[in-house]
């Protein structure tokens, strides 16, 4: 073959040394070429400058201060998870699972382009392992794969925040929807470059749902019941991990003409929250803790593990009742709060405050103090008439004194009267039983007749009917009969009476 193309060989060699040429070429001005590093990520604002920080983690409803930083840091955070028995509600307590010690978890504040060097430790008391997913973290498991961990150990790992938001953070140890529902979320708040706009007040509220094994607000130490979370039929919904959590004395508090944010946040682990402040709008609203922001607000939907950023600005005063306007989750499950603005009135905007019972049932009191006091001497067996007349005086302003009026004289031709009530002295067992089952239609109370309708009173517990009969027979000329909570529990193990046999 070579005989027949003599010029074959020579041009196989002059191409190798072409390509040879082209290599060395190429070769050298690489060599002499800047090399190119690999884009930054949106939000990647560099290494971090000056000294380590050390992250200021606030408990609920408290927030840090502004980092007021123009550089991105390294941010130490140190949380730690306890395990602890808490009160959930008047005389009852739950064994929350917390990171920092409360529910909500601290609050964490951070800059975009921080460098976060997160320690997770877990109390050597605690019975379980814990670990921490944030959502603001981008990286597999949020950092949950990264900070496993038993308890009396610690876990570090580290993550650059990215994106600026407010994010939720929850572990997600298996099963992760117990964790959850055991208190186990928290806020962590990614600030754009230059900060947000100030503000008078920032607040730190965030929802759960919490399933117990005994009824809403059934006393003593209520375990988890995991079948009432699969079937999502909570038995609280609450905001900061407690019934009364801000309310009473610990209502949050601001002054007339003063802009309020709030960092709302919802745990889960199962419902979506329609949170609502009632008397106000909102100004702004970062939906779902993105950017974006809507004005002129009244309801915004919060996705359980999501969060939002509502603003307002104060007008007139009076209590704003913070609720998940699902609005039997507010009255009857729990979730509900006030914000307690003072000040001058305005009366060219309002014409002045209302009547706070109608919203804030029992928590209109600034004080449950009674209530509690009751449930802990009939836990240990010295409750006296006057406890429970205290307690029963707390709990009426809330439930009852609305239709029956606070010094029990009703409505005429509405709602009978308590004051002096011939109704009352006939049958305790039929008070009991009307407060428990209801009572519609026609009834003569101190020969007048009345026609109306009045919803059983389920939401209460046995105690808390015994301590408001207790408190109205000792009250306004009445009998002074005191029932216990042992009657209202036979009363309420029998059917329901006929209307016939209830008038």
């Amino acid at each position: 073959m070579n005989a027949l193309h003599p010029l074959r060989p020579l041009r196989i060699g002059a191409a190798a040394a072409f390509v040879t040429l082209v290599c060395f070429l190429s070769s050298a001005i690489a060599a002499q070429a800047p090399q190119v590093k690999p884009p930054r990520a949106p939000g990647d604002f560099g290494p971090p400058q000056g000294k380590p920080i050390r992250a200021v983690l606030t408990s609920p409803p408290n927030v840090p201060p502004p980092t007021n930083r123009k550089y991105p840091a390294k941010v130490i955070v140190e949380l730690e998870v306890i395990e602890k028995d808490m009160q959930i509600s008047e005389g009852v307590s739950y064994t929350f699972w917390t990171f920092g010690g409360t529910v909500p978890g601290s609050f964490i504040r951070v800059r975009q382009g921080d460098t976060v060097e997160f320690h997770l430790k877990n109390h050597p008391t605690s019975k379980m392992p814990h670990n921490i997913d944030l959502h603001g973290v981008t990286g597999p498991g949020g950092g949950a794969a990264s900070s496993f961990t038993a308890p009396g150990h610690e876990s570090q790992f580290s993550f650059k925040a990215l994106n600026e938001g407010i994010y939720v953070y929850h572990c997600a140890t298996a099963p992760v929807g117990m964790h959850v529902a055991n208190g186990m979320y928290g806020l962590i708040l990614v600030e754009p470059p230059g900060g947000l706009p100030k503000v008078d007040h920032e607040f730190y509220v965030m929802q759960g749902d919490f399933y117990t094994t005994g009824k809403y607000r059934e006393k003593g130490l209520q375990p988890f019941d995991m079948e009432k979370a699969i079937d999502e039929r909570p038995t609280y919904v609450l905001f900061n991990g407690a019934e009364g959590s801000m309310t009473g004395d610990k209502a949050l508090q601001a002054k007339t003409n003063q802009k309020v944010r709030m960092y709302v946040g919802n745990g889960g682990p199962n419902l979506v929250s329609s949170f609502h402040v009632i008397g106000e709008i909102f100004d702004n609203v970062r939906y779902e803790g993105g950017s974006n922001i809507q004005h002129n607000v009244q309801t915004t939907l919060i996705p359980a593990g999501g969060a939002a950023v509502v603003e307002f600005r104060t007008e007139v005063p009076g209590s704003y009742v913070l609720v998940d306007h699902s609005i039997f989750r507010a009255f009857n499950k729990g979730a509900l709060a006030i914000l307690k603005v003072d000040g001058p009135e305005n009366k060219a905007i309002y014409s002045g405050k209302e009547l706070d019972s109608v919203y804030l049932g029992d928590r209109a009191e600034p004080s449950l103090a009674a209530v509690t006091k009751a449930a802990a001497a009939a836990a240990g067996g010295t409750l006296t008439q006057q406890d429970q007349i205290n307690a029963g005086k707390v709990l009426f302003t809330g439930t009852c004194s609305v239709c029956h009026q606070a010094n029990g004289q009703g409505l005429a031709g509405v709602f009978p009267p308590l004051a002096k009530s011939d109704y009352l002295t006939s049958d305790t067992k039929r008070i009991i039983s009307t407060v428990l089952h209801g009572l519609s239609g026609k009834v003569v109370v101190n020969g007048k007749e009345y026609n109306s309708v009045m919803p059983p009173m389920t939401q209460l517990n046995d105690d808390e009917v015994a301590n408001i009969l207790t408190y109205v027979y000792g009250s306004w000329g009445n009998s002074g009969a005191r029932i216990s909570a042992d009657e209202v529990k036979k009363v309420r193990t029998q059917p329901a009476p006929s209307a016939a046999s209830g008038h």
